[in-house]
């Protein structure tokens, strides 16, 4: 009797404690980033820091929820879940607020809801379900479309809101399909996108162009066992119309504020005036944030101490740039802290999915896992400056109910998957 009630209290609860460590540690920043005045009321639920303790605690009452549901649940109705996704992003375009330039927000009374927070769960559930179909396999070329297709339908859903940060995050799926054994010449065809993408806009379309002309074709001529002349040139085409698409995309599709941003990064404008001015605009945020980072030096000002984060000189600081704030108040110290939280829970996250005897939860555990890092990895890189700001929040740290419940839903769907594991007898 005491084994049988025992076992629905065993789930993973190192993977839970990390999640509790950041949640907490989070909201002490979103305090810092948003407290007006000396005296910090803690229960001032008009403050972004008292609407997101409300947002805590409505989330674990959604984490009951969610482990008190049957795992095979998750697996049964994944395409379902999947749909209702599907059909609450294309709602948002006859239904949808818009702020900040995105159509991405229900207004629901006073709250707001964004649907695409909860897409990445619903993604993920839904590439896990296709890909551990017994009929499918991931090295078939049909198959690889199909799984495509279901991970590139909810980004052009967000793209089309003008949500390019959210859309990226779908990119994290490579690593999933990779590690289920997609080939390895989809990593080189990756990275060549990117490469040529970057060249494109720095060296222009026709100097790209040549450039990969000449080393498709010394390629193709120093090789022992030459493939088809025809192949070749299918490649080298391909490659030509990806330059120009690139920079028409870049012209003619990107808002002037994404086009600004990518410019700055790859120092494309000439025009010192111009570049000042862009950099007033659309750098601000980004140098404040540097600042704030850099004075906290090695264990930072103390808590609420932060002169740059109290003095609000980082706008938003408490969404998107939140970890200025860890850096001017906690320090190096502080900031390595969450680094190697995040870490660790990645790490975790990866050995628990390699553990499991079912590859419907391998797959939602690799997802889960690249879904987070590729969050973790943007978000502190864009903070610092290594890459440009597309605004994407820190998991389970930036303000926000959404985000919140999002990242809860979807990493705790896989600690009730891995739950089965640990309760077998």
């Amino acid at each position: 009797m005491y084994r049988e009630t025992n076992r629905h209290f065993r789930f993973d609860w190192m993977t839970i404690i990390l999640f509790l460590l950041l949640v907490g540690f989070g909201w002490l920043n979103i305090l810092s980033a948003s407290h007006i005045g000396e005296t910090v009321d803690y229960f001032d639920f008009s403050q972004p820091y008292g609407k997101q303790l409300v947002f805590i605690i409505l989330t674990f009452l959604l984490i009951i929820l969610i482990l008190s549901i049957e795992s095979k649940f998750y697996e049964r109705f994944s395409s379902l879940i999947y749909l209702v996704s599907m059909l609450s992003l294309i709602g948002l375009f006859l239904f949808g607020k818009n702020v900040n330039g995105a159509t991405s927000w229900y207004a629901i009374g006073g709250m707001t809801i964004q649907p695409s927070e909860f897409a990445k769960a619903a993604t993920a559930l839904a590439v896990a379900k296709y890909i551990s179909d017994l009929q499918t396999d991931i090295r078939v070329f049909k198959d690889q479309i199909q799984v495509f297709i279901i991970i590139v339908i909810p980004a052009i859903l967000i793209l089309l809101q003008n949500d390019a940060g959210s859309t990226v995050v779908y990119a994290s799926f490579f690593f999933v399909l990779y590690r289920e054994g997609l080939p390895k010449v989809y990593l080189i065809i990756g990275l060549l996108l990117v490469l040529i993408s970057v060249s494109s806009l720095k060296f222009g379309a026709i100097v790209t162009a040549i450039a990969i002309t000449l080393i498709v074709l010394a390629y193709h001529f120093t090789r022992r066992k030459k493939p088809a002349f025809l192949k070749t040139i299918s490649v080298i085409i391909a490659c030509i119309v990806l330059s120009f698409g690139i920079k028409f995309l870049y012209q003619n599709i990107l808002q002037p504020h994404q086009q600004d941003r990518i410019s700055l990064w790859l120092r494309l404008e000439k025009d010192p005036v111009k570049i000042a001015q862009m950099r007033r605009d659309i750098l601000y945020n980004l140098y404040e944030s540097e600042k704030a980072i850099s004075s906290g030096g090695i264990t930072g000002k103390g808590f609420l101490e932060g002169t740059r984060t109290t003095g609000k000189f980082v706008p938003e600081q408490h969404t998107d740039y939140i970890f200025s704030t860890v850096g001017e108040e906690w320090g190096f110290a502080g900031t390595t802290f969450v680094v190697v939280l995040f870490v660790l829970l990645l790490l975790r996250i990866l050995h628990l999915a390699e553990l499991q005897k079912s590859q419907f939860s391998r797959v939602y555990g690799y997802s889960v896992a690249s879904i987070l890092f590729f969050h973790f990895m943007i978000n502190i890189g864009m903070v610092m400056g290594l890459i440009p700001t597309i605004g994407i929040p820190l998991p389970f740290f930036s303000y926000g109910g959404s985000g919140l419940w999002g990242f809860t839903i979807l990493l705790f769907i896989f600690i009730k998957l891995d739950s089965n594991r640990i309760n077998e007898w």
